[in-house]
């Protein structure tokens, strides 16, 4: 029988992050934690439980085990993880990312080896019950995929799905079909749960909806005090985030390389060729040849990057992989015009929609629409001025949040924790059987 927590107030809503704190980049934990912390403000009992890391490639225990409150009232759970890794699972995670077929025991391997928080997992084994709803995001990491099988009758999916390899694995169809709920950021990535998983496939015929994520306007901006700061003269665009393969990283680099090359032995360019500038983690390299053309400022505060957003002639979204882009919003709200990967469908979606960008779909089209930002700026700069407009209507954190309400209210009303003491057995929801789950502790 599971064991009580006193400390766990009643209707408490947890969020079940990967990763949350200070230093922590990732669009799922950002939408997490703004809407952990604005259901608080509205007075609401709140929780998140996430591990001890900080970065999402080594998952070194940055921060401490244990239980700390924000001066805003929002309880945070933290616990260590533990990081296992095989030459066997290097192999199965090639084979997936190839699109291979893998059998379903080699899921569970993939699935369950790497990151592992054991004590996450027993915490919600012995504590699930007491809480309104468990919201879990993305779908892909083992807080999600093993601790949401624990209380089915109260787990809420939030995906962030995109369109992957990973996303057609039988292990996460399984967590999709068998969680209580489905929060969805977009429609697009609505349509590709349905296209992936089967709106009438066994299945995804539960509580879902669209709710989308808060963007809060910039009050603070100022792209001459960024420029200042880090010694940035002449026109730029802007790419913030994760500095990685699977966010079109490296295409981005040898796009903007092949557009400057282009560039200097083309005529004059009026103030120059655009220089790349950019904020996040991850490595940077430069395959330019002149140190000037790209500008790492590391991490920002977030008025530090809204100030790069606002001085920017445009921000750059290189990723095909996006189930919201909150960037993308972000330089909207600035009233800077976006350049975007036309292979993902929500920026697309987003772009659209608004009017206030362009899409490029590879590298030569990438290349003129950083030829049109650096020779026709105040047509480029036009593009924008519908872009704060579409942001506001759509995504303001209040509109947000009541959305959420709405949803958690209607189909996870108060009143609903210890009415299943016992947790679920693991794996049962499957439409594979079980799915083992490996919850050791060392």
């Amino acid at each position: 029988m599971p064991t009580t927590d006193s400390s766990i107030a009643p209707n408490t809503i947890a969020f079940v992050p990967p990763r949350h704190g200070p230093g922590v980049v990732g669009g799922a934990e950002a939408v997490i934690g703004e809407m952990a912390s604005g259901l608080v403000n509205r007075g609401h009992s709140v929780e998140i439980l996430t591990t001890c890391a900080r970065d999402h490639f080594t998952w070194a225990n940055d921060f401490g085990a244990g239980t700390s409150r924000t001066l805003d009232g929002l309880t945070i759970r933290r616990f260590p993880t533990i990081v296992e890794g095989s030459r066997r699972r290097d192999q199965l995670g090639a084979a997936v990312a190839r699109g291979e077929a893998v059998a379903v025991q080699d899921q569970q391997l993939w699935a369950n080896h790497g990151l592992r928080c054991p004590e996450l997992w027993h915490h919600v084994f012995d504590h699930g019950h007491r809480y309104r709803a468990l919201i879990f995001a993305p779908y892909m990491f083992w807080t999600t995929y093993a601790v949401s099988q624990i209380h089915p009758d109260r787990s809420i999916l939030m995906p962030c799905l995109h369109d992957e390899p990973e996303a057609y694995l039988d292990v996460y169809r399984s967590n999709m079909h068998g969680a209580a709920g489905l929060l969805y950021l977009t429609e697009p990535e609505r349509d590709l749960a349905d296209r992936i998983y089967g709106r009438h496939d066994y299945g995804l015929q539960k509580p879902s909806a669209v709710i989308g994520a808060g963007v809060k306007p910039d009050v603070a901006s100022n792209g001459e005090l960024f420029r200042r700061k880090f010694g940035i003269d002449g026109p730029f665009v802007y790419y913030a985030g994760r500095r990685e393969w699977g966010k079109g990283w490296d295409d981005l680099l040898e796009g903007f390389a092949a557009y400057r090359r282009q560039a200097l032995a083309g005529p004059g360019n009026g103030d120059g060729p655009l220089k790349l500038v950019t904020s996040g983690v991850g490595t940077v390299r430069n395959p330019t040849g002149d140190e000037s053309a790209v500008v790492d400022v590391g991490l920002l505060t977030d008025a530090e990057r809204d100030s790069a957003m606002a001085a920017a002639a445009a921000y750059v979204q290189p990723s095909a992989r996006e189930s919201f882009s909150r960037t993308v919003l972000e330089a909207m709200l600035a009233r800077t015009p976006v350049v975007a990967n036309g292979h993902s469908d929500v920026v697309k979606w987003h772009v659209e929609r608004s009017g206030a960008g362009l899409l490029y779909h590879g590298q030569d089209e990438l290349i003129e629409c950083l030829r049109f930002v650096s020779e026709e700026p105040s047509a480029a700069a036009s593009l924008a001025t519908v872009g704060r407009a579409y942001v506001e209507a759509n995504y303001k954190p209040e509109v947000v949040l009541d959305r959420l309400e709405r949803y958690l209210d209607r189909f996870f009303p108060p009143g609903q924790a210890d009415l299943e003491l016992v947790p679920s057995p693991i794996g049962a929801h499957g439409a594979h059987g079980a799915l083992p789950t490996d919850t050791r502790r060392s």
